[in-house]
């Protein structure tokens, strides 16, 4: 996610910002929300987001991001939410065993894909970099912007997902998507004992070093090929395929490349996860910064909806 977002800097006005109320969907602890929206912040940081260049917020503190969703979620039919992949996903879970469809699913994850468009549109965005995972949240994005500018006159614009189809879904140690929900992801800025550890836990089949195998299907091989240099990815596609290649040695292969890509910013992350206060004076800057682009659009979205501007 982070590598392709900074690529976009020095094509776009990029904006980047921590989904902490989304978060609170399935967050239950208030301590470790704000643990971790600090080490996500220092994550980027560390990796080399330029806050001079890339405005760089907390959702938390974009109150016009709220009231866009409110006002959004107006003429937002039920029909097209209930299409929404998530809601759909804890639906069909409930029903494989019995219970009642809604049973435990809160608001917040239903209206979901509204506060996202909220997130969007009330920027003028234009570009939004997902994994294909996400790329219905767009779609749901455009329809909210058209119904609008259908009701109300053209205001908001319609955003485009770029999704890149060599990092569009990422895998997990257990071959589904990563995700720290499935508690199937390797921490990358862990030490290397912790990476090794978790890169050795990734599912593999039983076939032996000599057998020939689909790389396309290898859990270790979809990660490898994010880090490794582009001959050294074809070189090994090649070895899978003729035989020689053994899931602990690449296995190795990969932990040692995740050492050389992460390890030199190690230290950077510890820097900043120790000085929580210095990170939210960066992220209360960049709001500053994403409230000047949203005074105005939402301005424009109450006049248009018959609400005079504060």
């Amino acid at each position: 996610m982070i590598r392709p977002a900074l690529e976009l800097v020095d094509q776009y006005r990029s904006l980047v910002f921590i989904a902490d109320y989304h978060a609170l969907n399935t967050s239950r602890d208030p301590i470790a929300l704000n643990r971790r929206i600090h080490e996500v912040a220092a994550t980027w940081l560390a990796l080399g987001l330029d806050p001079n260049q890339v405005i760089f917020f907390k959702q938390s503190d974009i109150p016009e991001v709220f009231e866009m969703a409110w006002i959004l979620s107006c003429i937002t039919s039920k029909g097209l939410l209930n299409r929404a992949h998530a809601y759909k996903a804890a639906v069909a879970s409930n029903r494989q065993v019995g219970k009642d469809r809604d049973a435990g699913i809160n608001a917040g994850l239903y209206n979901y894909p509204v506060l996202m468009a909220a997130d969007i549109l009330l920027f003028g965005t234009e570009i939004v970099p997902v994994g294909h995972d996400q790329k219905q949240h767009i779609e749901i994005t455009r329809d909210i912007a058209a119904e609008f500018n259908a009701t109300y006159g053209r205001v908001l614009r319609k955003p485009k997902e770029l999704i890149r189809e060599s990092v569009m879904v990422v895998p997990g140690l257990d071959g589904r998507k990563m995700s720290k929900s499935y508690r199937n992801t390797i921490p990358i800025f862990a030490p290397p004992e912790a990476v090794r550890k978790q890169v050795m836990r990734i599912r593999t089949d039983s076939k032996r070093p000599e057998d020939s195998k689909d790389p396309d299907r290898c859990n270790v091989f979809a990660i490898y090929r994010h880090f490794a240099a582009p001959e050294a990815v074809e070189s090994k596609r090649h070895q899978y395929r003729s035989g020689g290649v053994a899931y602990s040695h690449i296995k190795h292969e990969l932990v040692d490349l995740l050492e050389s890509t992460f390890g030199p910013f190690r230290e950077a992350f510890r820097q900043l996860t120790k000085d929580p206060s210095g990170v939210d004076r960066v992220l209360k800057d960049g709001a500053a910064r994403a409230r000047i682009l949203a005074r105005p659009m939402l301005a424009k979205v109450r006049r248009r909806v018959g609400i005079e501007s504060r």
